[in-house]
């Protein structure tokens, strides 16, 4: 068993790290915000005050932080205290030059690193179903394996150095821009008086089959893994989707890529933002499209 250091005990994170401990590892964990703190304790993680304290001779490193400031600037304590051999493990969703500047710091330093953001939300952290999308060496991939799989159903490598993110992003445009379609598919149904029941058996079972619409539908009643069953409380909420459709739109700028869907799916998640939908779960974007839509 290892020890691992986990930087980052939110709402991912901290499901995360219990799972680690019920796996057997050692979990010595930091983060800014005390309740976070208290609840990994509960958990069986070994809380400590500083990054410094949390990476002193871990085997492993894993991060889960908000942004790529976040992660460039933990960092900072990461490299000068960490172990010699330390596999530098990052499973926040960050910008791709992001991540590709973590892993260089990390080697330029002399430790093994990956980029490994996952899939899955509140839900999957907590019952150790993620998927993981790792960017990296083959090598390091394969150390990283391991420590991972307590916390998974999947860990698939994805290709070099960034490209955990990139998959990451491109998974996340084509969840976003499917439940803008699946919420607006029963919108238009229920106005043409087509009962949300009506439409989910054919289209569950059709060519509109898509997990916004099979496991997490935005009408409630209809499939028992939906947050809409739970008035909306997010698994993954409307303002990390935001988060994540910027992100994409950004490196498709930056690559020259047309993702017109893309763009057009990041100002609705924008809009519902603004509206104050962004606590919710993504799936509750169905409100706006209800909201905007004419007598």
């Amino acid at each position: 068993m290892a020890v691992i250091g986990f930087i980052g005990l939110g709402h991912m994170g901290g499901p995360m790290s219990a799972n680690l401990v019920k796996a057997g590892h050692t979990v010595r964990g930091y983060d800014l915000v005390p309740a976070a703190l208290a609840t990994a304790a509960d958990n069986g993680v070994t809380t400590v005050s500083s990054i410094a304290e949390a990476v002193d001779g871990a085997d492993a490193v894993i991060t889960m932080l908000p942004s790529g400031k976040h992660l460039l600037d933990a960092y900072d304590e990461v490299l000068p205290n960490a172990a010699s051999g330390a596999l530098l493990i990052d499973s926040s969703t960050v910008d791709v030059a992001d991540a590709r500047t973590a892993h260089d710091r990390a080697q330029q330093a002399g430790f093994g690193s990956i980029d490994a953001p996952v899939s899955g939300g509140t839900a999957g952290a907590e019952a150790g179903t993620l998927t993981f999308m790792v960017g990296g060496s083959e090598a390091d991939f394969q150390r990283a394996e391991s420590v991972l799989e307590p916390m998974a159903r999947k860990v698939i490598h994805c290709g070099g150095p960034g490209n955990g993110q990139v998959t990451k992003m491109c998974n996340n445009l084509i969840l976003g821009a499917s439940m803008i379609a699946v919420g607006e598919a029963f919108v238009l149904g229920e106005r043409l008086g087509l009962s949300h029941e009506a439409l989910y058996d054919v289209a569950s079972v059709s060519t509109g089959q898509c997990w916004a619409l099979t496991t997490n539908c935005p009408v409630p009643d209809l499939v028992d893994t939906s947050r809409a069953n739970h008035d909306y409380e997010p698994g993954f909420a409307a303002a990390l989707m935001l988060k994540d459709l910027n992100l994409a739109v950004s490196a498709a700028e930056q690559s020259g890529t047309d993702t017109a869907i893309g763009r057009l799916a990041t100002e609705l998640y924008r809009r519902f933002n603004e509206e104050g939908g962004g606590g919710q779960d993504f799936g509750a974007i169905i409100k706006s499209i209800r909201e905007h839509s004419g007598s």
